[in-house]
């Protein structure tokens, strides 16, 4: 019983200010294109579906991932409020996400008129941090004990 619903009064951040440590993204934006759909291999090992829209508000504008079923439901020129995403860096570019634990709203109307394109974050190169722990191939979980 303690999920938050959105209220009025949760903070939407501008696009201009998404970084690539973004976390807990709440914000309105509006979809000015969108990508071929692609095929890829999950970690699961399971075909996945994936495209990029392009999505923006008055400050500037940023790739957005869409997986699967989520890929049909966005077209072009609709306004999302999305709730919970996060940024992260694919290929050292910044990514939008709505990931398993974000959602997405389509509006009836836009209170966005003009999407700013000329300010695309995703263009941007960002280093990408290393990820220290566990190395591909290394166990998770218990480790074996040697009497």
């Amino acid at each position: 019983m303690s999920d938050k619903e959105p209220s009025e009064s949760e903070e939407l951040a501008k696009v201009e200010k998404l970084t690539p440590n973004s976390r807990e993204v709440n914000t309105i934006v509006k979809v000015v294109s969108k990508s071929e759909v692609r095929n890829v291999t999950g970690r699961d090992y399971t075909m996945h579906r994936v495209a990029d829209a392009l999505v923006g508000d008055e400050t500037g504008c940023v790739y957005l991932t869409l997986w699967d079923d989520n890929i049909d439901k966005i077209n072009e020129e609709a306004t999302l409020r999305i709730t919970n995403g996060y940024v992260n860096l694919f290929r050292g570019n910044m990514r939008l996400n709505i990931g398993k634990y974000g959602s997405f709203e389509l509006l009836e109307e836009s209170p966005i008129t003009e999407v700013n394109t000329e300010n695309n974050l995703s263009d941007k190169r960002y280093e990408q941090e290393r990820r220290y722990g566990r190395r591909y191939g290394e166990r998770r979980g218990y480790q074996r004990r040697r009497y």
